[in-house]
């Protein structure tokens, strides 16, 4: 079946696919545009990629699931890329190990724009004319990824300017004092059988479905997120140090890591820094708290 309209089930069906394909292909290259070369490269922790592999591999999506399927006698642009730029599709073939993502300074930064640009031009130029109908739920399955991947690249080069001495900043600016928030208070919800999941029109990825039903117990929560303030006045009660609070791993982690805090901040003198992607600065506590693990959210609900 061809056709050159957007899919129904496309959220976005009131834009082309053509015109939401080049926003968020955009996006992604706004969001590295204040990135050097060498910050693009570097792997601060296995679990983490660089900035340039982020662009690489999600344009390797476009080029393995679109152009390689709904192209008669394509012709990728490099057959290494298909080892370099693989993630975890097993069935596509073997792939650079995640923690040696790192290793791949080469194909550099500037090539790795020039493959971009060319595949953004082929992907285009099949969306121009009448194109298989199966291709539509590839693409926009594949604008998604490249969104999850736009949060990663975030994430993932805030860990590593935060393992610079001098404390980089990804975009400086100032920081506006978040405003003081009301006492929490608490909201109860009734328990019993409860569908879940996926249904209807609209994307979803493969593990938000599908509806099935679950027991659920009755349940409240905060009407509003844990504070930096809160959470400073539970590290000044020890909540670090008292075994009680913690899970057996949690507490583990703490003794094993070292944790005395949520990740990316520092003591400076008398006061609590936090590392942002907007720079170095105390912590606000009126904000919410963020970068804590399971563990500590946990301990601190103790």
């Amino acid at each position: 079946m061809l056709s050159d309209e957007p899919h129904p089930a496309d959220p976005h069906a009131a834009e082309s696919l053509p015109d939401r394909f080049c926003a968020v292909r955009r996006l992604t290259e706004r969001l590295a545009a204040p990135l050097s070369a060498e910050d693009q490269v570097v792997q601060s922790m296995p679990d983490a990629s660089p900035t340039a592999w982020h662009r690489a591999h999600t344009t390797w999506f476009f080029e393995t699931f679109v152009l390689q399927r709904y192209v008669d006698g394509y012709e990728v642009v490099d057959p290494s890329y298909g080892f370099l730029f693989n993630s975890y599709y097993e069935a596509v073939g073997p792939r650079q190990p995640r923690p040696r993502r790192g290793m791949i300074t080469r194909p550099g930064v500037d090539a790795i724009t020039t493959y971009r640009d060319e595949i953004d031009r082929r992907v285009l130029d099949l969306l121009s004319g009448p194109y298989d109908s199966a291709a539509v739920p590839i693409l926009t399955l594949g604008l998604h990824h490249e969104q999850q991947h736009q949060e990663l690249l975030l994430m993932d080069i805030k860990h590593a300017l935060a393992q610079n001495p001098t404390r980089p900043s990804y975009s400086p600016r100032p920081h506006q004092p978040a405003a003081d928030p009301a006492p929490a208070a608490w909201v109860a919800f009734d328990g019993g059988r409860h569908c879940i999941g996926h249904a209807g029109p609209g994307f979803a990825f493969d593990n938000e479905g599908p509806v099935h039903e679950v027991l659920v117990r009755p349940f409240a929560l905060a009407d509003r997120p844990v504070t930096c303030g809160e959470w400073l006045a539970f590290m000044a009660d020890g909540g670090y140090g008292r075994a009680e609070l913690w899970l057996s791993d949690g507490l583990y982690a703490v003794q094993e890591c070292g944790w005395d805090a949520p990740s990316y901040w520092d003591r400076v003198g008398d006061e609590w820094w936090v590392q942002t992607l907007t720079g170095f600065r105390p912590v606000d506590p009126a904000e919410p708290v963020c970068h804590v693990s399971l563990y500590e959210a946990d301990a601190h609900a103790r």
